[in-house]
Formats: C-alpha cells, sequence, structure tokens
C-alpha cells in the first residue's frame, strides 16, 4: 500500500465510521473495485484508532466528566451523570469484546472477501429502515437503561462483519428503543471507543511481536491521520443532520451500493 493510497483509505475510514454506511464494508470493496491490495486488519485497527481520536476530541466534555465523577465516586461513593454514563459504555461493550475475541481469526478471514461484505451492506440498508420504522422519538441519553445499552451492545457486535455499519447497527438498535435520532447517534459514537481501543490494543502488542517496516509505519500514521480529520468534520455534521432528517438516504446508499457490488462481482466472475 502506498502513502496515497493509505490516505484515501483514511479519509472513506473517517467518512463512513460515522455515517451509517459501513466503514469496513468500504475498507475491503473500495480496494478491490480499484484493484489494490486489501489494507489488511492491522490497517483497519490504526484507521479505526484515528476516529476513535475524534471521538476523544469531540467529546472530551463526557469522557472528562466520566473521568470526574469516577474520582468522585472513589472517594466519596457520590454517584454523579458520569458514573452512570461509565456503566452503561462498560455494558455496551461486553458483546463485541467477547464475540471478536472468539471469532478473530474468522474475522479476518471475511475481511478479505468482497462479496460478503457487499452482501451486508444491504442488511444494513434494512437495519436502518425498520428501525426508523418502529421508532418513535420519544428518549435522550439520560433516559437509557442498562437494558438499551446491552441492546446497543449486541448491535454493535453484528457490525464486526464487513458490510454491517457499526453506527448504522447501534442507531438503529437505538430508534428501536425509541430514542431520538440524535441522541442514538450520540450514544453509539461514545460507545465506539471502548471496543475500538481494545481492538487496536491487541493489534499493537501483535505488531510488537512481528515488527513493521519504515514504510509500514508511515502507512499506518497516513491512515491514522486522515482518519482522524475526517472523522471529527464528519461526527460534528452528521449530529446536526439528524436533529431534523431520517437516515432513509442512507439505507438508499447502502442499497445501491450492496447492488452494484454484487453486478461488479458476477461481471468479473
Amino acid at each position: 500500500m502506498t502513502i496515497w493510497q493509505a490516505i484515501f483509505l483514511g479519509i472513506v475510514q473517517g467518512a463512513t465510521e460515522f455515517i451509517p454506511v459501513s466503514s469496513s464494508g468500504h475498507l475491503v470493496l473500495v480496494p478491490w473495485l480499484f484493484g489494490w491490495q486489501p489494507p489488511g486488519l492491522t490497517y483497519t485497527v490504526a484507521a479505526h484508532l484515528g476516529t476513535i481520536t475524534a471521538v476523544l476530541a469531540y467529546f472530551w466534555r463526557d469522557f472528562w466528566g466520566i473521568v470526574v465523577d469516577s474520582v468522585a465516586w472513589v472517594r466519596s461513593r457520590d454517584q454523579g451523570a458520569g458514573i452512570r454514563l461509565l456503566g452503561l459504555l462498560l455494558i455496551s461493550a461486553v458483546p463485541a469484546a467477547v464475540i471478536g475475541l472468539a471469532f478473530e481469526d474468522a474475522i479476518s478471514a471475511i475481511f478479505e472477501n468482497p462479496p460478503f461484505a457487499a452482501v451486508m451492506l444491504s442488511v444494513t440498508a434494512v437495519l436502518l429502515l425498520v428501525g426508523e420504522r418502529i421508532g418513535r422519538l420519544e428518549r435522550d441519553v439520560g433516559d437509557m437503561t442498562w437494558r438499551d445499552a446491552l441492546i446497543m451492545g449486541f448491535a454493535q457486535a453484528l457490525a464486526i462483519l464487513p458490510g454491517i455499519s457499526r453506527s448504522g447497527a447501534t442507531i438503529a438498535a437505538g430508534r428501536s428503543q425509541h430514542m431520538l435520532r440524535e441522541s442514538a447517534a450520540r450514544f453509539s459514537f461514545l460507545m465506539s471507543a471502548p471496543v475500538i481501543v481494545g481492538a487496536g490494543l491487541l493489534q499493537v502488542v501483535e505488531l510488537l511481536q512481528v515488527g513493521i517496516s519504515a514504510q509500514g509505519i508511515a502507512v499506518l500514521v497516513a491512515g491514522f491521520v486522515s482518519a482522524g480529520v475526517t472523522s471529527y468534520l464528519v461526527i460534528a455534521w452528521l449530529l446536526n443532520f439528524l436533529k431534523t432528517r431520517p437516515v432513509t438516504i442512507f439505507a438508499i446508499y447502502c442499497f445501491a451500493a450492496s447492488a452494484l457490488c454484487i453486478l461488479l462481482v458476477l461481471l468479473r466472475a
């Protein structure tokens, strides 16, 4: 992979990680469409870490509130809003962590299967439409229960498969629990942090064991930076978009992208 390919794929990652159209699916399909070598799971995680840096930067007040309230809880057992949010985030992280560790090798193999990713884009579209259909605009993040967090956590676990949008699946799950679109998206973005950071740390350990070349490091840095900057801009845009608009347009895009890629698979067969 060249530096320019890494930057381009980082922009794709940053744009599609939070827009509910599946970043993992695009990281599989875009190289396939251009005839590039697949980026591999290590590059994917580096780009994901860039997006997490954007999450930490954009939602720094929420995460700082967790730190402050955690210190207060240790000192006086005073449970503030930050402690409650931390509990919800930890609950939501459990399903993806368990499933990711249990099926790591199988998931790595699937990341090299463009037809599978193309089909899963249609599944993302269905999830988005179902969430819009059954959800009512009633609840905020402050109204969430552990049950809501667990449901969104299982949706996040489903998104380990390339082509299933993590943000799409979790926003749809939140909408199924009658959350406001913006609130479902906000918690979806917050809950991405522990799972993707955990996956990134596992990959860092693996990299330290096998080692990478200087060119490999440059590619990873390029992907990290381009994904991070793009992610920050997209988060701000999407939260504003969802205040007044449904996710239907993203479902249409997923159906169209899925159909186009499946057609290309058949033509290239």
